[in-house]
């Protein structure tokens, strides 16, 4: 059977309301500042939060100022975060942007992107080299509460997985396709559930399908083949 292009928003109710059911509904608390989760989350690439968190940790101990940063030699950069791996290129990434930030804006408060829309602020972030839709979506998500879904790799793992984006589909179109059909108030829960039931149950090796709350719905599975076959009219939300 394909996978399903352009998932319903039936569909996704459905699984929302699943994966709270399992896991609860998360409510948003800005866990860093904007300028901090800029930098945490291209930390975050190629590695682990845990890893990415150390070396946020280490590069404010090394440089107390985030001017210091700005203004500091690539290779010390890379020294303080080299814990978090592909440093030097997150050196360049990190003070790149915030040079670019003080050339533009005049300093580094991130007053500017509460008064931006969504689009406007993604744009915006995403013309410093090292920084994407995934990037800029958390930033705006974790760090101002906007209903802008990050995509990062449990998101389009496990999205495809279930048959919520289509087998080819890249990560731009990705962001594009879940940022349409989730409802502004289950962005959050949807994204923190998603990624939690990545980490947890849908694994990329050996997923616990035995115990998945969605597994009812997933094409991967003979009883979602058969829920999807007959259309989502005979599903009850749970």
């Amino acid at each position: 059977m394909s996978r399903i292009q352009h998932p319903s928003s039936a569909l996704i109710s459905v699984f929302i309301k699943r994966l709270e059911r399992r896991y609860g509904r998360p409510e948003w608390q800005q866990r860093l500042s904007p300028l901090e989760e800029l930098v945490f989350t291209i930390l975050s690439q190629n590695t682990t939060d845990a890893n990415a968190a150390r070396s946020l940790a280490a590069l404010k101990q090394k440089y107390p100022e985030w001017r210091q940063v700005a203004g500091g030699p690539p290779g010390s950069i890379a020294a303080a975060i080299r814990s978090g791996g592909l440093s030097r290129a997150k050196a360049r990434y990190i003070k790149g942007a915030l040079q670019g930030i003080i050339k533009d804006k005049g300093d580094l408060s991130f007053d500017f992107l509460k008064k931006m829309s969504n689009q406007e602020a993604i744009a915006y972030l995403t013309s410093f080299t090292g920084v994407g839709v995934k990037t800029a979506s958390c930033v705006l998500l974790f760090a101002l509460g906007r209903p802008v879904m990050p995509v990062d790799t449990h998101v389009f793992r496990v999205s495809k997985k279930l048959g919520l984006l289509g087998a080819k589909a890249s990560r731009e179109s990705a962001h594009r396709t879940l940022g349409a059909v989730v409802p502004s108030a289950d962005v959050y829960s949807f994204h923190v559930n998603l990624v939690r039931h990545g980490r947890e149950v849908c694994k990329a090796r050996r997923p616990l399908c035995c115990v998945c709350a969605v597994e009812p719905l997933c094409p991967s599975s003979a009883c979602g083949m058969r829920i999807l076959a007959f259309g989502m009219k005979n599903t009850k939300p749970v």
